[in-house]
């Protein structure tokens, strides 16, 4: 759990994504690896997500030897476990569920749970989690973490939802104390013209561009 926190504070940009087919998802992950991202939530919101993870685990041994895949839109302690079961090195969660803390803390895995109030921050630090996704970014705002972070000097948050591709987007989240952020359909917008994934790729690099020159 401490290496996979860790390499995720090093490369502290997730993108989440879900595709029906394979071959689109082998791309979009490649592309953005390309790029430089070194971590990726894949999310189970598809009757594929299962077989598609699986393959994107396998692809990953061969082509991405330093990409950690984790699964997003845990909700249960079994979906928890079947994941694990697969190789996921993470597992990230819309809620905050003890059950799903004890599988993960079993099993010694990453466990992102996600909140909203004060009072789920506090349950999600008692069941043990390091690190908290803040969602819907968008609703809560730089404000709220600025606001709510000196009551938990220990734990590390990650917006998803309202983190935009752009240099303005990072800087506010990472000057309000963010220690990653996650990144869902405006990463993934293609832009006018474009073919092929060069653009997300480019676009990838820009983001771990303006981190590391913070």
């Amino acid at each position: 759990m401490e290496n996979t926190l860790k390499h995720i504070l090093n490369y502290p940009v997730l993108p989440v994504y879900y595709d029906d087919d394979i071959q689109t998802c082998t791309e979009v992950v490649n592309a953005c690896y390309q790029g430089g991202i070194r971590v990726f939530e894949f999310v189970n919101r598809g009757n594929k997500a299962p077989e598609n993870f699986a393959q994107l685990l396998s692809f990953q041994k061969e082509n991405w030897p330093d990409l950690l895949l984790g699964i997003g839109t845990i909700k249960t302690a079994a979906m928890a476990s079947a994941y694990i079961a697969m190789g996921a090195k993470f597992i990230v969660s819309p809620v905050v569920k003890a059950e799903i803390a004890e599988v993960t803390l079993e099993k010694n895995i990453l466990w992102v749970p996600g909140c909203m109030t004060p009072t789920e921050i506090s349950l999600a630090e008692d069941l043990g989690a390091p690190l908290v996704k803040l969602f819907p970014g968008d609703t809560l705002g730089t404000g709220f973490l600025k606001g709510i972070k000196p009551l938990f000097p220990a734990m590390r948050f990650m917006p998803t939802g309202g983190v935009n591709p752009t240099r303005e987007s990072i800087s506010g989240w990472f000057d309000a104390g963010v220690s990653a952020v996650g990144l869902g359909s405006k990463l993934f917008a293609r832009p006018a013209g474009a073919t092929g994934y060069e653009w997300l790729s480019d676009r990838a690099h820009d983001l771990m561009g303006w981190i590391a020159a913070r």
